[in-house]
């Protein structure tokens, strides 16, 4: 085996990956993954150990690059992608974060957004970021570590301190500090960017109180973001690998799964569920409670997407798993799930960090409702598979009455898409066909396609998306009453938990 070859490194919420893909045909050839461990210090709060991400990322990407070079690839470009929104701030001269990384699922500035929002702010900030202001973006995280670091706003207001999240974090660092820069997919993610001029928003930092001199500088997706430094990629004999794309992890799924298409939907079910409609080049604001972000921007002109954002899907069967010890592995939920007709009327809402789109309820509670004697753990892993559909539904009808057209295909990746019965709930629930790609590992292949653009691998989007294949397909195959019925009862339970 040889050929040429591509690095796509993927820090995720729950481990650090780097993955080697065949440039030809987006096969993987080397794959490395590390757990990354998530912190509670408090109620609502959750952190990471930011120099474990550095450590893993550059464990990870040594090994995977290892494995390439004993298969004789030849690694041309890097790309990389992240989860988002997850805060940053460490000091320019050391190279130290003064703080945890605050993670995307982070609540603790509920009170400080409430503020903001009782300042009648919500629709300006709206207007220009296409999102709505939730404690699940950056902004407010940085707000909240330059308030409660000691000397740290000083240091920022003096630049002595930079600002990131996770892929700007992670360049600076293989630079060897020589590139602070983001892309234009996650800047869209920290509620500081203008999404129509494409630009940090002097309003917006005046409003979160947040010096420009944290900022790295915006890019496109694809371009030269500098250089890992050769002493990062000891496989490659002594040679710097250069980083040629950039992307939000959701972005980048939309990417790897190839929907470049106005109208085009992907869902990824990993720790949350994020569904993503591409919307073209013109900005729209949603009118039904989703976020408009950007999608990608390529040579300066902006792709616009919907999206909707849930916060907990496949973290609902770790919860399973090790908070109440349903099962050893996550792959055990499917036969759990399957040992019964149904739920028996059980409905879990899985609100364990709030709820996200289209109710942006941050103090919502999980629940599990419609328990009876007979109720039992294969019931209510059944249930937390079921919900996965019926939030996926509410945005849905979201995503339809924002673009007037009923979706016809959805585009499914992440880990929970391995459960054959949720794919076809789904699809049940939904009454629309889902299909799973043969590459399955989307995102971080999304990653690697800009990252080849950048170097001439791949002629454009068009060549991309010839690329895609469709490994398997399920077809919706409940009636309308039972589906109307299950919905109903979803509503319910929803319902119930918005009212607590």
């Amino acid at each position: 085996m040889s050929g040429q070859a591509i690095l796509a490194i993927d820090q995720g919420t729950t481990s650090s990956r780097a993955i080697v893909f065949s440039a030809e045909d987006g096969e993987i050839i080397a794959l490395s993954q590390k757990e990354l461990t998530l912190y509670y210090p408090h109620k609502g709060w959750v952190e990471q150990d930011a120099h474990d991400i550095w450590r893993d990322t550059l464990e990870t990407m040594g090994e995977a690059l290892g494995q390439a070079a004993k298969l004789d690839y030849q690694v041309k470009v890097a790309g990389i992608t992240n989860q988002r929104e997850t805060t940053i701030i460490w000091d320019r001269e050391t190279g130290e974060p003064i703080y945890n990384a605050i993670v995307w699922q982070d609540r603790r500035t509920g009170p400080y957004c409430q503020a903001l929002k009782d300042q009648g702010l919500e629709e300006r900030i709206a207007d220009k970021t296409g999102l709505l202001l939730d404690p699940y973006f950056s902004a407010s995280k940085i707000t909240w570590i330059l308030d409660n670091v000691e000397g740290a706003r000083a240091k920022a207001e003096s630049g002595a301190l930079a600002f990131g999240t996770v892929e700007c974090f992670l360049l600076w660092r293989l630079t060897k500090g020589q590139v602070h820069a983001t892309d234009a997919s996650n800047a869209s993610r920290t509620m500081l960017m203008n999404i129509q001029t494409g630009q940090w928003d002097d309003e917006l930092l005046e409003i979160f109180t947040i010096p420009k001199a944290l900022l790295p500088e915006i890019k496109d997706n694809v371009g030269n973001f500098g250089d890992i430094a050769a002493e990062y990629c000891t496989a490659l004999n002594g040679q710097a690998l250069p980083i040629g794309g950039m992307a939000g992890d959701q972005q980048a799924a939309l990417i790897g799964q190839a929907c470049f298409d106005r109208g085009m939907v992907k869902s990824t079910y990993g720790t949350g569920c994020f569904v993503l409609m591409n919307m073209g080049e013109e900005f729209k604001r949603s009118d039904n409670r989703l976020l408009t972000t950007v999608a990608y921007q390529l040579e300066g002109k902006i792709t616009y997407a919907l999206e909707g954002s849930i916060f907990v899907a496949g973290a609902a069967m770790q919860w399973l798993r090790d908070n109440v010890g349903f099962f050893t592995h996550a792959s055990e939920s499917e036969a759990l799930a399957l040992s019964v007709e149904d739920s028996n009327g059980v409905y879990f809402v899985p609100a364990f960090t709030g709820l996200g789109a289209p109710y942006w309820a941050p103090e919502a509670k999980a629940a599990i409702l419609g328990l009876s004697r007979e109720s039992n753990k294969a019931h209510i892993t059944r249930a937390a598979l079921e919900a996965q559909a019926y939030q996926t539904q509410d945005l849905m009808a979201a995503f339809s009455a924002d673009s007037g057209a009923d979706i016809v295909t959805m585009r499914c990746d992440g880990g929970l898409v391995a459960n054959e019965f949720m794919c076809q709930y789904l699809a049940d629930i939904i009454n629309t066909d889902v299909e799973l790609p043969k590459i399955t590992e989307t995102t971080a292949l999304g990653a690697a396609y800009l990252a080849g653009l950048s170097v001439g691998l791949y002629t454009g989007l068009d060549d991309i998306a010839a690329r895609w294949q469709c490994a398997k397909a399920y077809a919706p195959n409940m009636d309308e009453a039972t589906r109307q019925e299950a919905l109903t009862g979803w509503k319910h339970s929803i319902g119930q938990v918005l009212l607590t």
